[in-house]
């Protein structure tokens, strides 16, 4: 029977444009891209130039340490573009999708039958092994590890998070066979998170060897770095590897198909969008298409963030989808100074403080900008952080410890805990608008680099 844990501390941000359960399936589109920075913990080393020919699952480029870890071009198509940044960093590597559907061909056949290795080599060489996030740090796995146990969430408490439920309702033999494959490379166990929705559905329960927990209260109840601490608590040596549903489907997939299929739903939401709903569209592909007359026209610009309003990137009209991003969402932009708004009613503005009148309406849902609401500030205790922050850290010692690089203090706090997901409500509530989450990213690859990892 699933262990059932009730999460006290969080916060819900009830958000308009809430996702309808209808998937529309627009035209292949004309472009896609992968973006070396979506991944933590790699050195990027091109394999492809401009105007080459790919196939869909082509190395476009590798991990100078680990040359193994490769990430493959999502469609059959041309180079349409390397971007690079400041000091050549790489940026994008932009694909034109071609008419025709030609894959690099893999090995077809059931996980049970393989050994770890093999399984291993699979994964790797479909592209899929990035799936793979490595906690302490949240970086990408390194092949070599045998990680002690694997988490998976199977819901997003995220504001305007997906239904995983609905995103791969038809994909129950797939998500089977990834799960089949990850055990066969953990010396421990697979835990996979639910809530009371997920609980009851047959595709994400009934698994052989795979422990199950319910985790009912507020955001960030669904983070999967929550789950860990709740279940079983990363200590200092240890590593626990973790993957989103949508991705272990994947890497059924190709078992399943003997090549990499890259399709991927991902849910179109926001209180500027149309008809907000389902995408079943392909990895890393451009948005700009899809936006097109679904934007309302308000006086503000719209912000458009591959992933949820507390993590994700801004990445404008024109952007592409996020590798790890199963929503686009769309908020009005907040480039305004609103005077003496702390001294009104509020009625109308949202509040995670019970600043405003707003707070009597617990459950209305809001159409929140991007506004801070006011300038940075000393960086004190408020105790407004532990109010939604449900590990067993103090977070602003934390953040303290990483600000003047005190290596010894930032174990002791726990940093092998956390990664950005799970203290960006505490950049929200920051009454001194701190930069949390960039605060903790600093700190994390701090430790990496101090550690020899």
């Amino acid at each position: 029977m699933s262990k059932v844990i009730k999460i006290k501390r969080g916060l819900d941000i009830r958000l308009k444009g809430a996702p309808e359960p209808t998937v529309t399936i627009p035209a292949t589109p004309a472009l896609v891209a992968v973006k070396p920075t979506d991944f933590r913990g790699i050195e990027p080393r091109l394999l492809v130039k401009q105007g080459q020919e790919v196939l869909t699952g082509t190395p476009l480029f590798c991990d100078k340490v680990n040359p193994d870890i490769v990430w493959v071009s999502p469609v059959c198509g041309i180079i349409e573009d390397v971007v690079r940044g400041e000091r050549r960093k790489l940026l994008n590597i932009v694909v034109r999708a071609g008419s025709d559907h030609r894959y690099e061909h893999l090995e077809a056949g059931s996980p049970e039958s393989m050994d770890p290795e093999k399984i291993r080599k699979q994964i790797l060489r479909s592209g899929l092994w990035p799936s793979i996030i490595q906690r302490p740090y949240g970086v990408v796995a390194r092949p070599g590890d045998i990680p002690r146990d694997i988490f998976i969430s199977a819901f997003d408490s995220a504001p305007l998070g997906p239904d995983y439920g609905f995103i791969l309702r038809e994909e129950a033999e797939a998500f089977a066979t990834g799960i089949a494959a990850l055990k066969k490379l953990t010396s421990g166990r697979i835990h996979i998170g639910l809530d009371k929705c997920s609980a009851q559905s047959n595709l994400f329960t009934g698994h052989q060897d795979v422990d199950y927990q319910v985790f009912t209260g507020p955001h960030p109840a669904g983070n999967v770095g929550v789950q860990l601490h709740q279940v079983a608590p990363l200590n200092k040596g240890e590593v626990v590897w973790t993957v989103s549903p949508q991705l272990v489907a994947l890497i059924g997939k190709t078992f399943m198909l003997g090549y990499l299929d890259s399709s991927w739903t991902f849910a179109l939401c926001g209180a500027l969008i149309r008809e907000p709903r389902y995408i079943r569209g392909i990895m890393g592909m451009s948005v700009a298409a899809l936006l097109t007359g679904q934007i309302v026209e308000e006086e503000r610009q719209p912000r458009v963030i591959s992933g949820n309003v507390l993590t994700g990137s801004n990445i404008g009209k024109n952007g592409y989808l996020g590798y790890y991003d199963s929503q686009v969402t769309v908020i009005p932009e907040g480039r305004y100074y609103d005077l003496l708004g702390w001294a009104m009613p509020g009625m109308k503005k949202y509040s995670a403080s019970r600043t405003f009148l707003s707070s009597l309406f617990p459950s209305k849902s809001w159409n929140i900008d991007t506004n801070m609401k006011g300038g940075q500030r000393a960086f004190v205790l408020t105790g407004q952080y532990e109010k939604v922050f449900p590990m067993d850290i103090y977070p602003v010692q934390l953040l303290k410890a990483i600000l003047v690089g005190d290596i010894d203090r930032m174990e002791q706090l726990g940093i092998y805990e956390v990664v950005e997901e799970d203290m960006a409500l505490c950049e929200f509530v920051c009454t001194s608008k701190t930069e949390v989450q960039e605060i903790l990213r600093n700190g994390l690859d701090l430790m990496r680099k101090e550690m020899g990892e």
